[in-house]
């Protein structure tokens, strides 16, 4: 399993308590950006930074994530995308998004 972060607009401080979730559990954390991030040293930790523009990151981590996979994001249509492979997806606040609530938070989105 990987651990997939939507860095672009994840908190700083929710990528710390990943850093050390990471170190800790020993999983792969994965973060993608358009920018650079400064990351810690560590064989569980991995920065990838993409080519800026609309959603490149969103699809790169869309093609990249496996069922069985968690992405931390606030995108809901990130989260609709990867959930329909089997992949888990949380918001940086630890909610879960579901098969049965994101199309409900995609509706009200789009309607906003």
């Amino acid at each position: 399993m990987k651990v997939w972060v939507d860095a672009d607009a994840c908190p700083g401080a929710i990528r710390e308590i990943l850093y050390r979730a990471a170190e800790r559990a020993a999983f792969q954390l994965v973060l993608v950006a358009n920018r650079v991030l400064r990351v810690p040293r560590s064989p569980w930790i991995r920065m990838v930074q993409v080519p800026r523009g609309f959603d490149v990151a969103d699809q790169h981590i869309v093609a990249e994530s496996l069922a069985g996979d968690l992405v931390i994001t606030a995108d809901i249509p990130l989260a609709a995308a990867v959930i329909g492979k089997g992949v888990s997806a949380l918001n940086p606040r630890g909610e879960l998004y579901t098969r049965d609530n994101v199309q409900g938070l995609l509706d009200m989105r789009n309607f906003m």
